[in-house]
């Protein structure tokens, strides 16, 4: 028996050297269990002890000098997925070859776009050899969205990292959202680290991409590191840089406990998990924590990192970033930007986050009435992991019982509605995406409006006032398509504040616009006006004095509620127009006449009639049994049930989503 147990010593002791000897050939930095920080207190020959040492992670040993905070920030599509796999890799978190391109993009909607939606931590322990010492040290990669409508999950992974990795393509060169993360960054105070990243392409210009660091950011060009993802160049580069480059955090580890809260989601097992950030003291499983939002209290029932799955520690300290499980039943107990901290101590809360302003409402309906409660649940377990979603019960005339949900942006409302047909199998029906507007009335009261149809058309009360939300736009082109983007904005009603030159090639523009003038097809109009050289980017601003109307769609004199929409008065006319000639379009013959017509209040702005059908189906029917004219009645009957019914009227799906083109 100890012949085979020093056997398989050997054998393990020969396999680790093989594996040596294999990174140091690549250039890569070998870790064994103790450089991975593993607990190997047991150094006997049981296999079995060896195995549960090494599920076990040692956090002792890493003081807050031996910690970094960083993220990966970048506009959508520069690579920084690509990159945060190969860092990953180059640590040693996950294998090579895992076959499973952009790891940390968990959703399938993430990966069939190429875009990440959620942000991701992982903890990854690395062996630094500089000239003085081998030291290991823990770093906590952050993996954040790129596009414009995820910034508030940016801004939440900033809050606990003390830098960030400022992914630029080299062929495209610096874009809008590159700007906007720039100074998200820049304004909480990060170390920066630009990287020019897809070296490889042959259309790579890493040396004009590096002037345009130093123009738009003053960012030092020799300060610039060269990579490629793809391929692996330059990346050996990175972590020493991150080691280098950023403080580590400022915390104090001998002080009561303060805990950063900065995401939740909903695990059917564990129930609600919080990724956390420890600015002071310690966690350890097992005590009581306090929100100091809500002055409920939890017990700790696990603690640990996510290395890159969740592993279980036993304890946080100072400095390092991982995830609590303490009971609570519900996403909205663990309010993002918390501070959690010991009960029965006293300290003073972290400065938390300002709360998700939502752009944009929509109503959701199930495309089947009798399918309300599966959309229900649906939209409960999914809101559990998007806490960024606003929802509300509404009723309507047209489409009965649904929920009015509000989105930080279209992509996010497109996100969303996609991971509840992908994830829970529900087919609904989207009104037309809609945004907050305020209105003043004769009484002197304000009121908030989010849903067209609960405008009011009292003539009693009048609107004396209306303002609409506006954004700060940025919009970065080529030179030489200047003139059909400037007509763009002013069709939509922009006002500019900024045309400057990046360079001799590209000009940058920033507009103030109307939010209700980008928020359907701005950005795919844009797009194709400049052969998809356009990047855009934006942030709300403040709500301006605007003649708005609502817009009323009636059919037979009806009107259909969700269909409704509010508009510029001096659009309404045209909108009008587009929309009855699309609905004439969807909505199918009937064996009546059908009216489709657009009002502001009581007067009719546009009007399109369909004709009406005039089959007998009982002409060809001279003589006979009776049953035969049964029959032909009957299947003359299911099939007008085949519709859904809005009150002579039948709505069909495709008639919204033609509305949703033209508004």
């Amino acid at each position: 028996m100890a012949y085979q147990l020093n056997k398989a010593s050997k054998s393990i002791q020969l396999t680790n050297h093989i594996r040596r000897n294999r990174y140091h050939s690549l250039g890569l930095p070998y870790f064994s269990s103790i450089q991975h920080g593993f607990c190997t207190n047991s150094r006997n020959n049981n296999s079995n002890n060896r195995k549960e040492d090494n599920n076990v992670v040692d956090l002792n040993q890493y003081p807050t000098d031996k910690i970094r905070n960083f993220s990966i920030i970048a506009h959508v599509d520069h690579g920084k997925s690509t990159l945060a796999d190969r860092l990953l890799e180059l640590t040693g978190t996950i294998r090579r070859g895992h076959g499973v391109a952009q790891y940390l993009d968990k959703l399938q909607v993430e990966r069939e776009r190429g875009i990440t939606v959620k942000a991701q931590t992982a903890t990854m322990f690395y062996n630094y050899d500089s000239k003085d010492c081998n030291q290991s040290y823990l770093l906590n990669l952050v993996d954040t969205p790129g596009h414009v409508d995820f910034s508030y999950e940016v801004s939440r992974s900033l809050a606990a990292c003390q830098g960030a990795l400022l992914v630029v393509d080299a062929a495209q060169g610096v874009q809008a959202q590159t700007v906007a993360n720039f100074y998200l960054a820049f304004e909480s105070n990060l170390s920066i680290i630009p990287i020019i990243n897809k070296i490889d392409q042959p259309t790579a210009d890493p040396e004009r991409v590096k002037e345009q660091l130093k123009s738009m950011f003053d960012l030092d060009p020799s300060d610039v590191l060269l990579t490629s993802a793809k391929t692996g160049q330059g990346l050996e580069h990175v972590l020493p840089a991150v080691i280098e480059r950023i403080p580590p955090p400022p915390g104090k580890s001998d002080s009561n406990l303060r805990m950063f809260l900065l995401d939740s989601y909903y695990d059917e097992y564990k129930g609600v998990i919080c990724h956390v950030a420890i600015v002071d003291g310690s966690l350890r499983k097992g005590e009581k924590i306090t929100s100091a939002a809500t002055g409920q209290s939890y017990e700790v029932l696990d603690v640990g990192i996510m290395h890159p799955e969740l592993r279980s520690t036993g304890f946080l300290l100072t400095g390092q970033v991982g995830y609590v499980v303490s009971g609570m039943r519900t996403t909205k107990e663990a309010r993002v930007g918390d501070t959690l901290f010991h009960t029965r101590t006293i300290v003073e809360p972290l400065p938390g986050f300002k709360p998700a302003k939502h752009m944009v409402f929509s109503g959701l309906f199930p495309a089947d009435g009798s399918d309300f409660e599966a959309l229900s649940h649906a939209i409960e377990r999914l809101t559990c992991n998007d806490a960024s979603v606003s929802v509300a019960r509404e009723s309507s005339t047209a489409l009965g019982l649904g929920f009015r949900c509000g989105f930080l942006g279209l992509l996010h409302m497109d996100v969303f509605h996609q991971r509840l047909e992908q994830e829970y199998g529900t087919h609904i029906i989207s009104t037309v995406p809609t945004v907050p507007y305020i209105f003043e009335y004769s009484d002197g009261s304000k009121v908030e409006v989010q849903n067209p149809a609960a405008f009011t058309s009292n003539p009693k009360v009048q609107v004396v006032a209306s303002w609409e939300p506006t954004v700060l736009a940025t919009i970065i082109i080529p030179s030489e398509y200047v003139g059909a983007v400037i007509t763009l904005c002013c069709e939509r009603r922009g006002e500019q504040l900024e045309y400057s030159f990046i360079d001799s090639q590209r000009v940058l523009l920033k507009y103030r616009l109307p939010l209700r003038e980008i928020v359907v097809d701005f950005y795919n109009e844009l797009k194709s006006i400049t052969s998809g050289y356009a990047s855009f980017d934006y942030e709300d601003s403040e709500y301006v004095v605007s003649d708005v109307v609502k817009l009323d769609i009636l059919l037979n004199g009806q009107s259909v509620d969700a269909m409704a929409t509010i508009v510029h008065k001096l659009k309404a006319q045209r909108v009008g127009r587009l929309l009855v000639d699309q609905l004439k379009k969807f909505i199918d013959r009937q064996m009546f006449e059908i009216t489709i017509q657009a009002a502001i209040g009581s007067k009719v702005i546009a009007r399109e009639t369909i004709s009406a059908l005039r089959k007998n189906v009982l002409a060809k029917c001279y003589g006979g049994d009776v049953t035969r004219k049964k029959k032909l009645l009957e299947k003359q009957k299911e099939g007008k049930k085949r519709m859904k019914r809005v009150g002579s009227v039948d709505i069909p799906q495709e008639a919204f989503h033609a509305i949703l083109k033209v508004s």
